[in-house]
């Protein structure tokens, strides 16, 4: 919107006008058009709507990253998107240090590669980690050894599956894992001069810190970039949650295990006897044979029942219900 002039301007403006201090046609001469340079090496191909859209699909990434990997790590891990950016894919290569971390990941059924870059500190403490140590990285880098990636390709095949949930509201995507490189001049999987998107993640695994990034060509994300505005993923969203949000929580609830256990006694030998135990001997247990036994979900108890058996196997008769407080 243009500047808004005061009455008392507008009266001065006149006047100049009036008196010939100001001339008409010398100011539509002097008044310039902005131009404004357009470099043609770097196309503006990812706008910040699209930008902004990925890192709200990697911001979903994130928390399930966070979630999923302590299961392989057994360690606190914290997972944010730090930022996003448009480059070239010869500026990202030239960034990359060697040896590096690269997964090369077939977006099917979208045309074209994505790449997972993993600091290499991060790989190192998660090696650490799978390896029985304390998640410690090494003081100075070295090259990956075959044992040693194939362990990370784990890991990294882990981190590709969970892209499909977050990019669900864009397209229904299974990515497959091609390889992994440790050496940038092994990834070039499309030309320098082609633009791609870059979301970087900051992750924390216990006391160690660092970045994953995740390269989208342009190429690769043609076919789905009208999608890629919020816009369409906040309406999306919106007619998901509206239709079967609540039957699709109550969906995925049911699919999940949970351990049962079923508790006949309690009882102390000692370690002697205990590694003197053969099959046929009888431990006694601190319960009776008529009482009921203590069913656990987990590590609640949850049910009680009478022990019994069912075509030939074990099996317990829920008897009473233990509710919340009991």
């Amino acid at each position: 919107m243009g500047e808004v002039l005061s009455q008392s301007e507008i009266d001065n403006l006149l006047a100049a006008l009036s008196t010939g201090e100001l001339d008409v046609d010398q100011m539509q001469e002097s008044k310039e058009k902005q131009v404004k340079n357009y470099d043609f090496k770097r196309p503006a191909k990812f706008s910040k709507e699209h930008l902004r859209t990925l890192e709200i699909i990697y911001e979903h990434y994130g928390r399930l990253l966070s979630t999923n990997l302590p299961v392989y790590l057994r360690k606190n891990i914290q997972v944010s998107v730090a930022s996003s950016e448009a480059v070239t894919f010869s500026e990202f290569t030239n960034a990359l240090s060697n040896p590096v971390i690269l997964g090369v990941v077939n977006f099917q059924p979208l045309g074209g590669t994505v790449i997972l870059e993993l600091a290499t500190n991060l790989g190192f403490a998660i090696l650490d980690r799978m390896l029985g140590g304390s998640g410690v990285p090494l003081e100075k880098s070295r090259d990956f050894s075959e044992i040693e990636l194939i362990i990370i390709e784990r890991i990294m095949v882990v981190c590709m599956q969970l892209m499909r949930e977050p990019w669900k509201n864009v397209a229904d995507i299974s990515p497959v894992m091609e390889r992994i490189e440790t050496n940038p001049q092994f990834a070039q999987v499309i030309a320098p001069g082609d633009m791609i998107a870059i979301v970087t993640l900051n992750v924390k695994i216990g006391d160690v810190e660092g970045f994953m990034n995740i390269c989208l060509p342009y190429f690769t994300l043609e076919d789905v970039m009208d999608k890629l505005n919020t816009k369409y993923w906040f309406s999306t969203m919106q007619e998901n949650d509206e239709e079967n949000y609540e039957e699709y929580l109550e969906a995925l609830i049911k699919r999940v295990e949970v351990p049962v256990k079923a508790v006949l006694g309690k009882s102390s030998v000692s370690v002697n006897d205990f590694i003197n135990l053969q099959v046929g001997d009888i431990i006694r247990l601190d319960s009776r044979i008529d009482d009921e036994l203590s069913v656990y979900v987990g590590n609640i108890r949850k049910f009680t029942a009478l022990p019994g058996s069912s075509k030939d196997k074990y099996a317990a008769r829920v008897t009473s219900v233990i509710r919340e407080g009991e």
